[in-house]
């Protein structure tokens, strides 16, 4: 009878291993699009803040082309302000366009400019076209124009809109499913362990002190999930960096450790919610109804 009776307990406890690596695989499933989100996002800001802004100089005076890039420097838009004089300007030409044309004329035709970028926020044709306004505004007198890409601009920030939307909407969609899963995953570990939990009711425990030891078992596997899901997605993460050594140039070491927090928070938040109320659930069931 002993011996029974103890391979009935072993077969009632509840197959957390089971639970654990059932949220740990929808956890990296998460952290893998929050990342590929992620690098979405830094892919974009990267493209947008590789285009040149080029106002070009009316004026040689040295001190008010000083003053100029130096207003230029100051404004929160402004990036990798510089000086481009005649020749640098020729030996950028020359490689933008694989030619040099030094051989055809005996002069340089190119004006002296001012160069920067702006940073990614500020891309977009109302914010570029607001920017050169105001500097025109300024120094109309000392600038003949103020250039840019303004067609790649325009097609970078629509479709930078809507595949990020899309990006959204499909992110969304997974949470829900992956969410729900971990949900299930850990309502059939819990279902095993409906009649310990009945049967603490049924001696006189109180509601917390049955939910409190099992909600901090789930608190605990959420964390372990969640640990076990960041170092599998680490290790994809250094292999594609790996593979693609752009990703490791974008790479932003803030925003991934957010993204690991965050990984954290849902397995354990998930695991937690769905174990207190898996207790409730069986604590408010009929004996009769448990079988």
């Amino acid at each position: 009878m002993p011996e029974i009776g103890k391979s009935s307990l072993r077969r009632s406890k509840p197959t957390y291993i089971y639970s654990i690596i059932g949220v740990a695989i929808v956890l990296v499933i998460i952290g893998v699009m929050g990342w590929l989100f992620l690098n979405f996002n830094q892919l974009g800001n990267s493209l947008k803040e590789d285009i040149r802004i080029s106002a070009y100089l009316r004026t040689q005076n040295k001190d008010t082309i000083a003053q100029i890039q130096a207003y230029i420097t100051a404004q929160p838009y402004a990036k990798n302000v510089q000086y481009v004089n005649k020749e640098t300007a020729k030996k950028i030409w020359n490689s933008e366009n694989n030619e040099d044309w030094s051989k055809i004329l005996d002069y340089n035709p190119l004006p002296e400019s001012i160069d920067f970028y702006a940073r990614a926020q500020f891309v977009t044709p109302d914010s570029l076209q607001k920017i050169s306004n105001s500097i025109m505004a300024l120094y109309g007198n000392q600038i003949t124009d103020l250039q840019y890409p303004q067609v790649l601009v325009s097609n970078l920030a629509d479709r930078a809109s809507k595949l990020g939307l899309i990006f959204l909407v499909v992110i969304i969609l997974l949470c829900v499913i992956v969410i729900v899963s971990i949900d299930n995953t850990i309502r059939l570990a819990m279902f095993s362990n409906r009649f310990l939990i009945k049967t603490m009711q049924m001696v006189g425990a109180t509601r917390k002190f049955i939910a409190r030891p099992m909600d901090l078992r789930a608190v605990l596997y959420g964390f372990i999930s969640a640990v076990i899901a960041i170092a599998i997605l680490f290790g994809l993460i250094q292999w594609a960096e790996s593979q693609f050594v752009q990703l490791k140039v974008i790479r932003n070491t803030e925003q991934t450790l957010i993204l690991f927090g965050g990984m954290i928070l849902i397995g354990v938040f998930i695991s937690l919610y769905s174990t207190h109320r898996s207790v409730i659930k069986y604590l408010k069931m009929k004996l009769d109804d448990l079988y």
